[in-house]
C-alpha cells in the first residue's frame, strides 16, 4: 500500500513513478508484464494543477486530455474521440466503445442523469454521504467487450465548505492512463464546486492495481529528472443549465472567448489538433502557439513530440 500527496499532477505522477518502480511486484495480466503496487491512495491537493507535464520523458497529448474529458461530460459514446487517439479503435466492439464512461454518467440505464443527481442531492443536504457516481455495471461489464472500465466509481463530500471528490479504480496504468484520467476527474470535481458554490477541495485517486507496463519502466524511471510543470489552469465556470449547450459549441469549434477562458482556449486546442491531423500542421502551431495558458505550450509541446519521433499525425 502506497500512500502520496502532492500539489500538482505533475509531481504526483513523478512520486508516483518511483513508488511504484520501488515498491512494486511483477505480475503478468493477460501474459503482459507489468510492475505493480496493490493498494494505492493518490492526494492532489491543488485540483486545477490537474495537466500532467514532465518534459522530455512524459509529454502528452493535451488536446486528448481535453477531448476525452468532453466526450465524457457530454454524456456520448460517439466514436468521434477516436479523432484524437485513434488507438482506442482496437478496444471497440463494433465501432464503440462499449465502457465509455459518458452514457454511464449522464444517462444510467438511459434514464439517470447522476451527474444532475449528485448536483441536487449535495445541494438538499450539504453534508449528505450519498454523492456517488457509479460506473461500473455488471450487467454490462461481464459480457466480455473489449473496453471495460477501469474507473468503478466517483464520490463527493463538501466538508467545511469544500468540495472533496474521491475516485476508486480497480487497474490503473499509470504511465498511459493516469495523465488523461486526472485530467478528467478533477475537472468534472471543479465543475461541481461550481455547481455548489463551494470552494475546491482535495482530490483523492485510491487505485487498487497502479502498474507500469514493462516497456514503460526506463521512461518512468526518466521522469524523476524531468521539469514537472506546475501551472494552474484558468478556473472552469459554467451554470449547470448551460452545461450541455456549451460543451456542444467547444466540441464542434464554436466556442468563443465570451465563453471564458477555459473553454476558450479548450476550443483552440481541439481546432489546432484536428488541423494538426489533417495535414495543416503550420496552422496547427500558429492555434497552439495562440492558446494561452499551460494548455497551448503543452499543445505545442506535443507537436515537437510527434516531430522529432516521426509520428506524423498520430497520438
Amino acid at each position: 500500500m502506497i500512500v502520496l500527496t502532492a500539489d500538482s499532477a505533475s509531481e504526483l505522477f513523478t512520486v508516483a513513478c518511483q513508488a511504484v518502480l520501488i515498491n512494486g511486484r511483477t505480475a503478468y495480466p493477460r501474459d503482459l508484464t507489468t510492475t505493480e503496487v496493490v493498494g494505492a491512495h493518490l492526494c492532489l491537493t491543488d485540483p486545477r494543477r490537474r495537466l500532467v507535464d514532465v518534459p522530455p520523458a512524459r509529454v502528452i497529448n493535451p488536446a486528448f486530455a481535453v477531448a476525452e474529458a468532453l466526450w465524457i461530460l457530454s454524456g456520448t459514446d460517439s466514436p468521434w474521440i477516436f479523432d484524437y487517439n485513434d488507438r482506442l479503435r482496437r478496444y471497440a466492439d463494433d465501432g464503440v466503445l462499449r465502457g465509455a464512461y459518458g452514457p454511464r454518467l449522464r444517462r444510467w440505464g438511459g434514464q439517470v442523469d447522476q451527474l444532475d443527481a449528485v448536483r441536487r442531492q449535495l445541494q438538499h443536504d450539504r453534508d449528505s454521504r450519498r454523492g456517488v457516481v457509479q460506473l461500473y455495471d455488471p450487467s454490462r461489464d461481464h459480457l466480455g467487450y473489449r473496453d471495460v472500465p477501469c474507473t468503478l466509481g466517483y464520490r463527493f463530500f463538501v466538508r467545511r465548505g469544500r468540495l472533496i471528490m474521491h475516485t476508486s479504480m480497480r487497474s490503473q496504468d499509470l504511465w498511459l492512463g493516469f495523465p488523461y484520467d486526472i485530467f478528467t476527474t478533477t475537472l468534472i470535481q471543479e465543475l461541481m464546486a461550481g455547481w455548489l458554490g463551494v470552494e475546491l477541495g482535495e482530490y483523492h485517486h485510491h487505485v487498487d492495481s497502479l502498474h507500469l507496463y514493462a516497456h514503460d519502466a526506463e521512461p518512468a524511471a526518466a521522469s524523476l529528472h524531468g521539469a514537472a510543470g506546475t501551472v494552474e489552469l484558468e478556473p472552469a465556470v459554467v451554470p449547470w443549465p448551460d452545461l450541455d449547450a456549451l460543451l456542444r459549441r467547444v466540441i464542434s469549434g464554436e466556442s468563443s472567448p465570451a465563453d471564458g477562458p477555459t473553454w476558450d482556449a479548450f476550443g483552440r486546442t481541439l481546432t489546432s489538433y484536428r488541423a494538426w491531423k489533417a495535414g495543416e500542421r503550420d496552422q496547427a502551431r500558429k492555434l497552439a502557439a495562440d492558446t494561452p495558458g499551460p494548455l497551448g505550450v503543452a499543445l505545442s509541446n506535443w507537436y515537437d513530440h510527434l516531430a522529432s519521433h516521426g509520428l506524423g499525425g498520430q497520438g
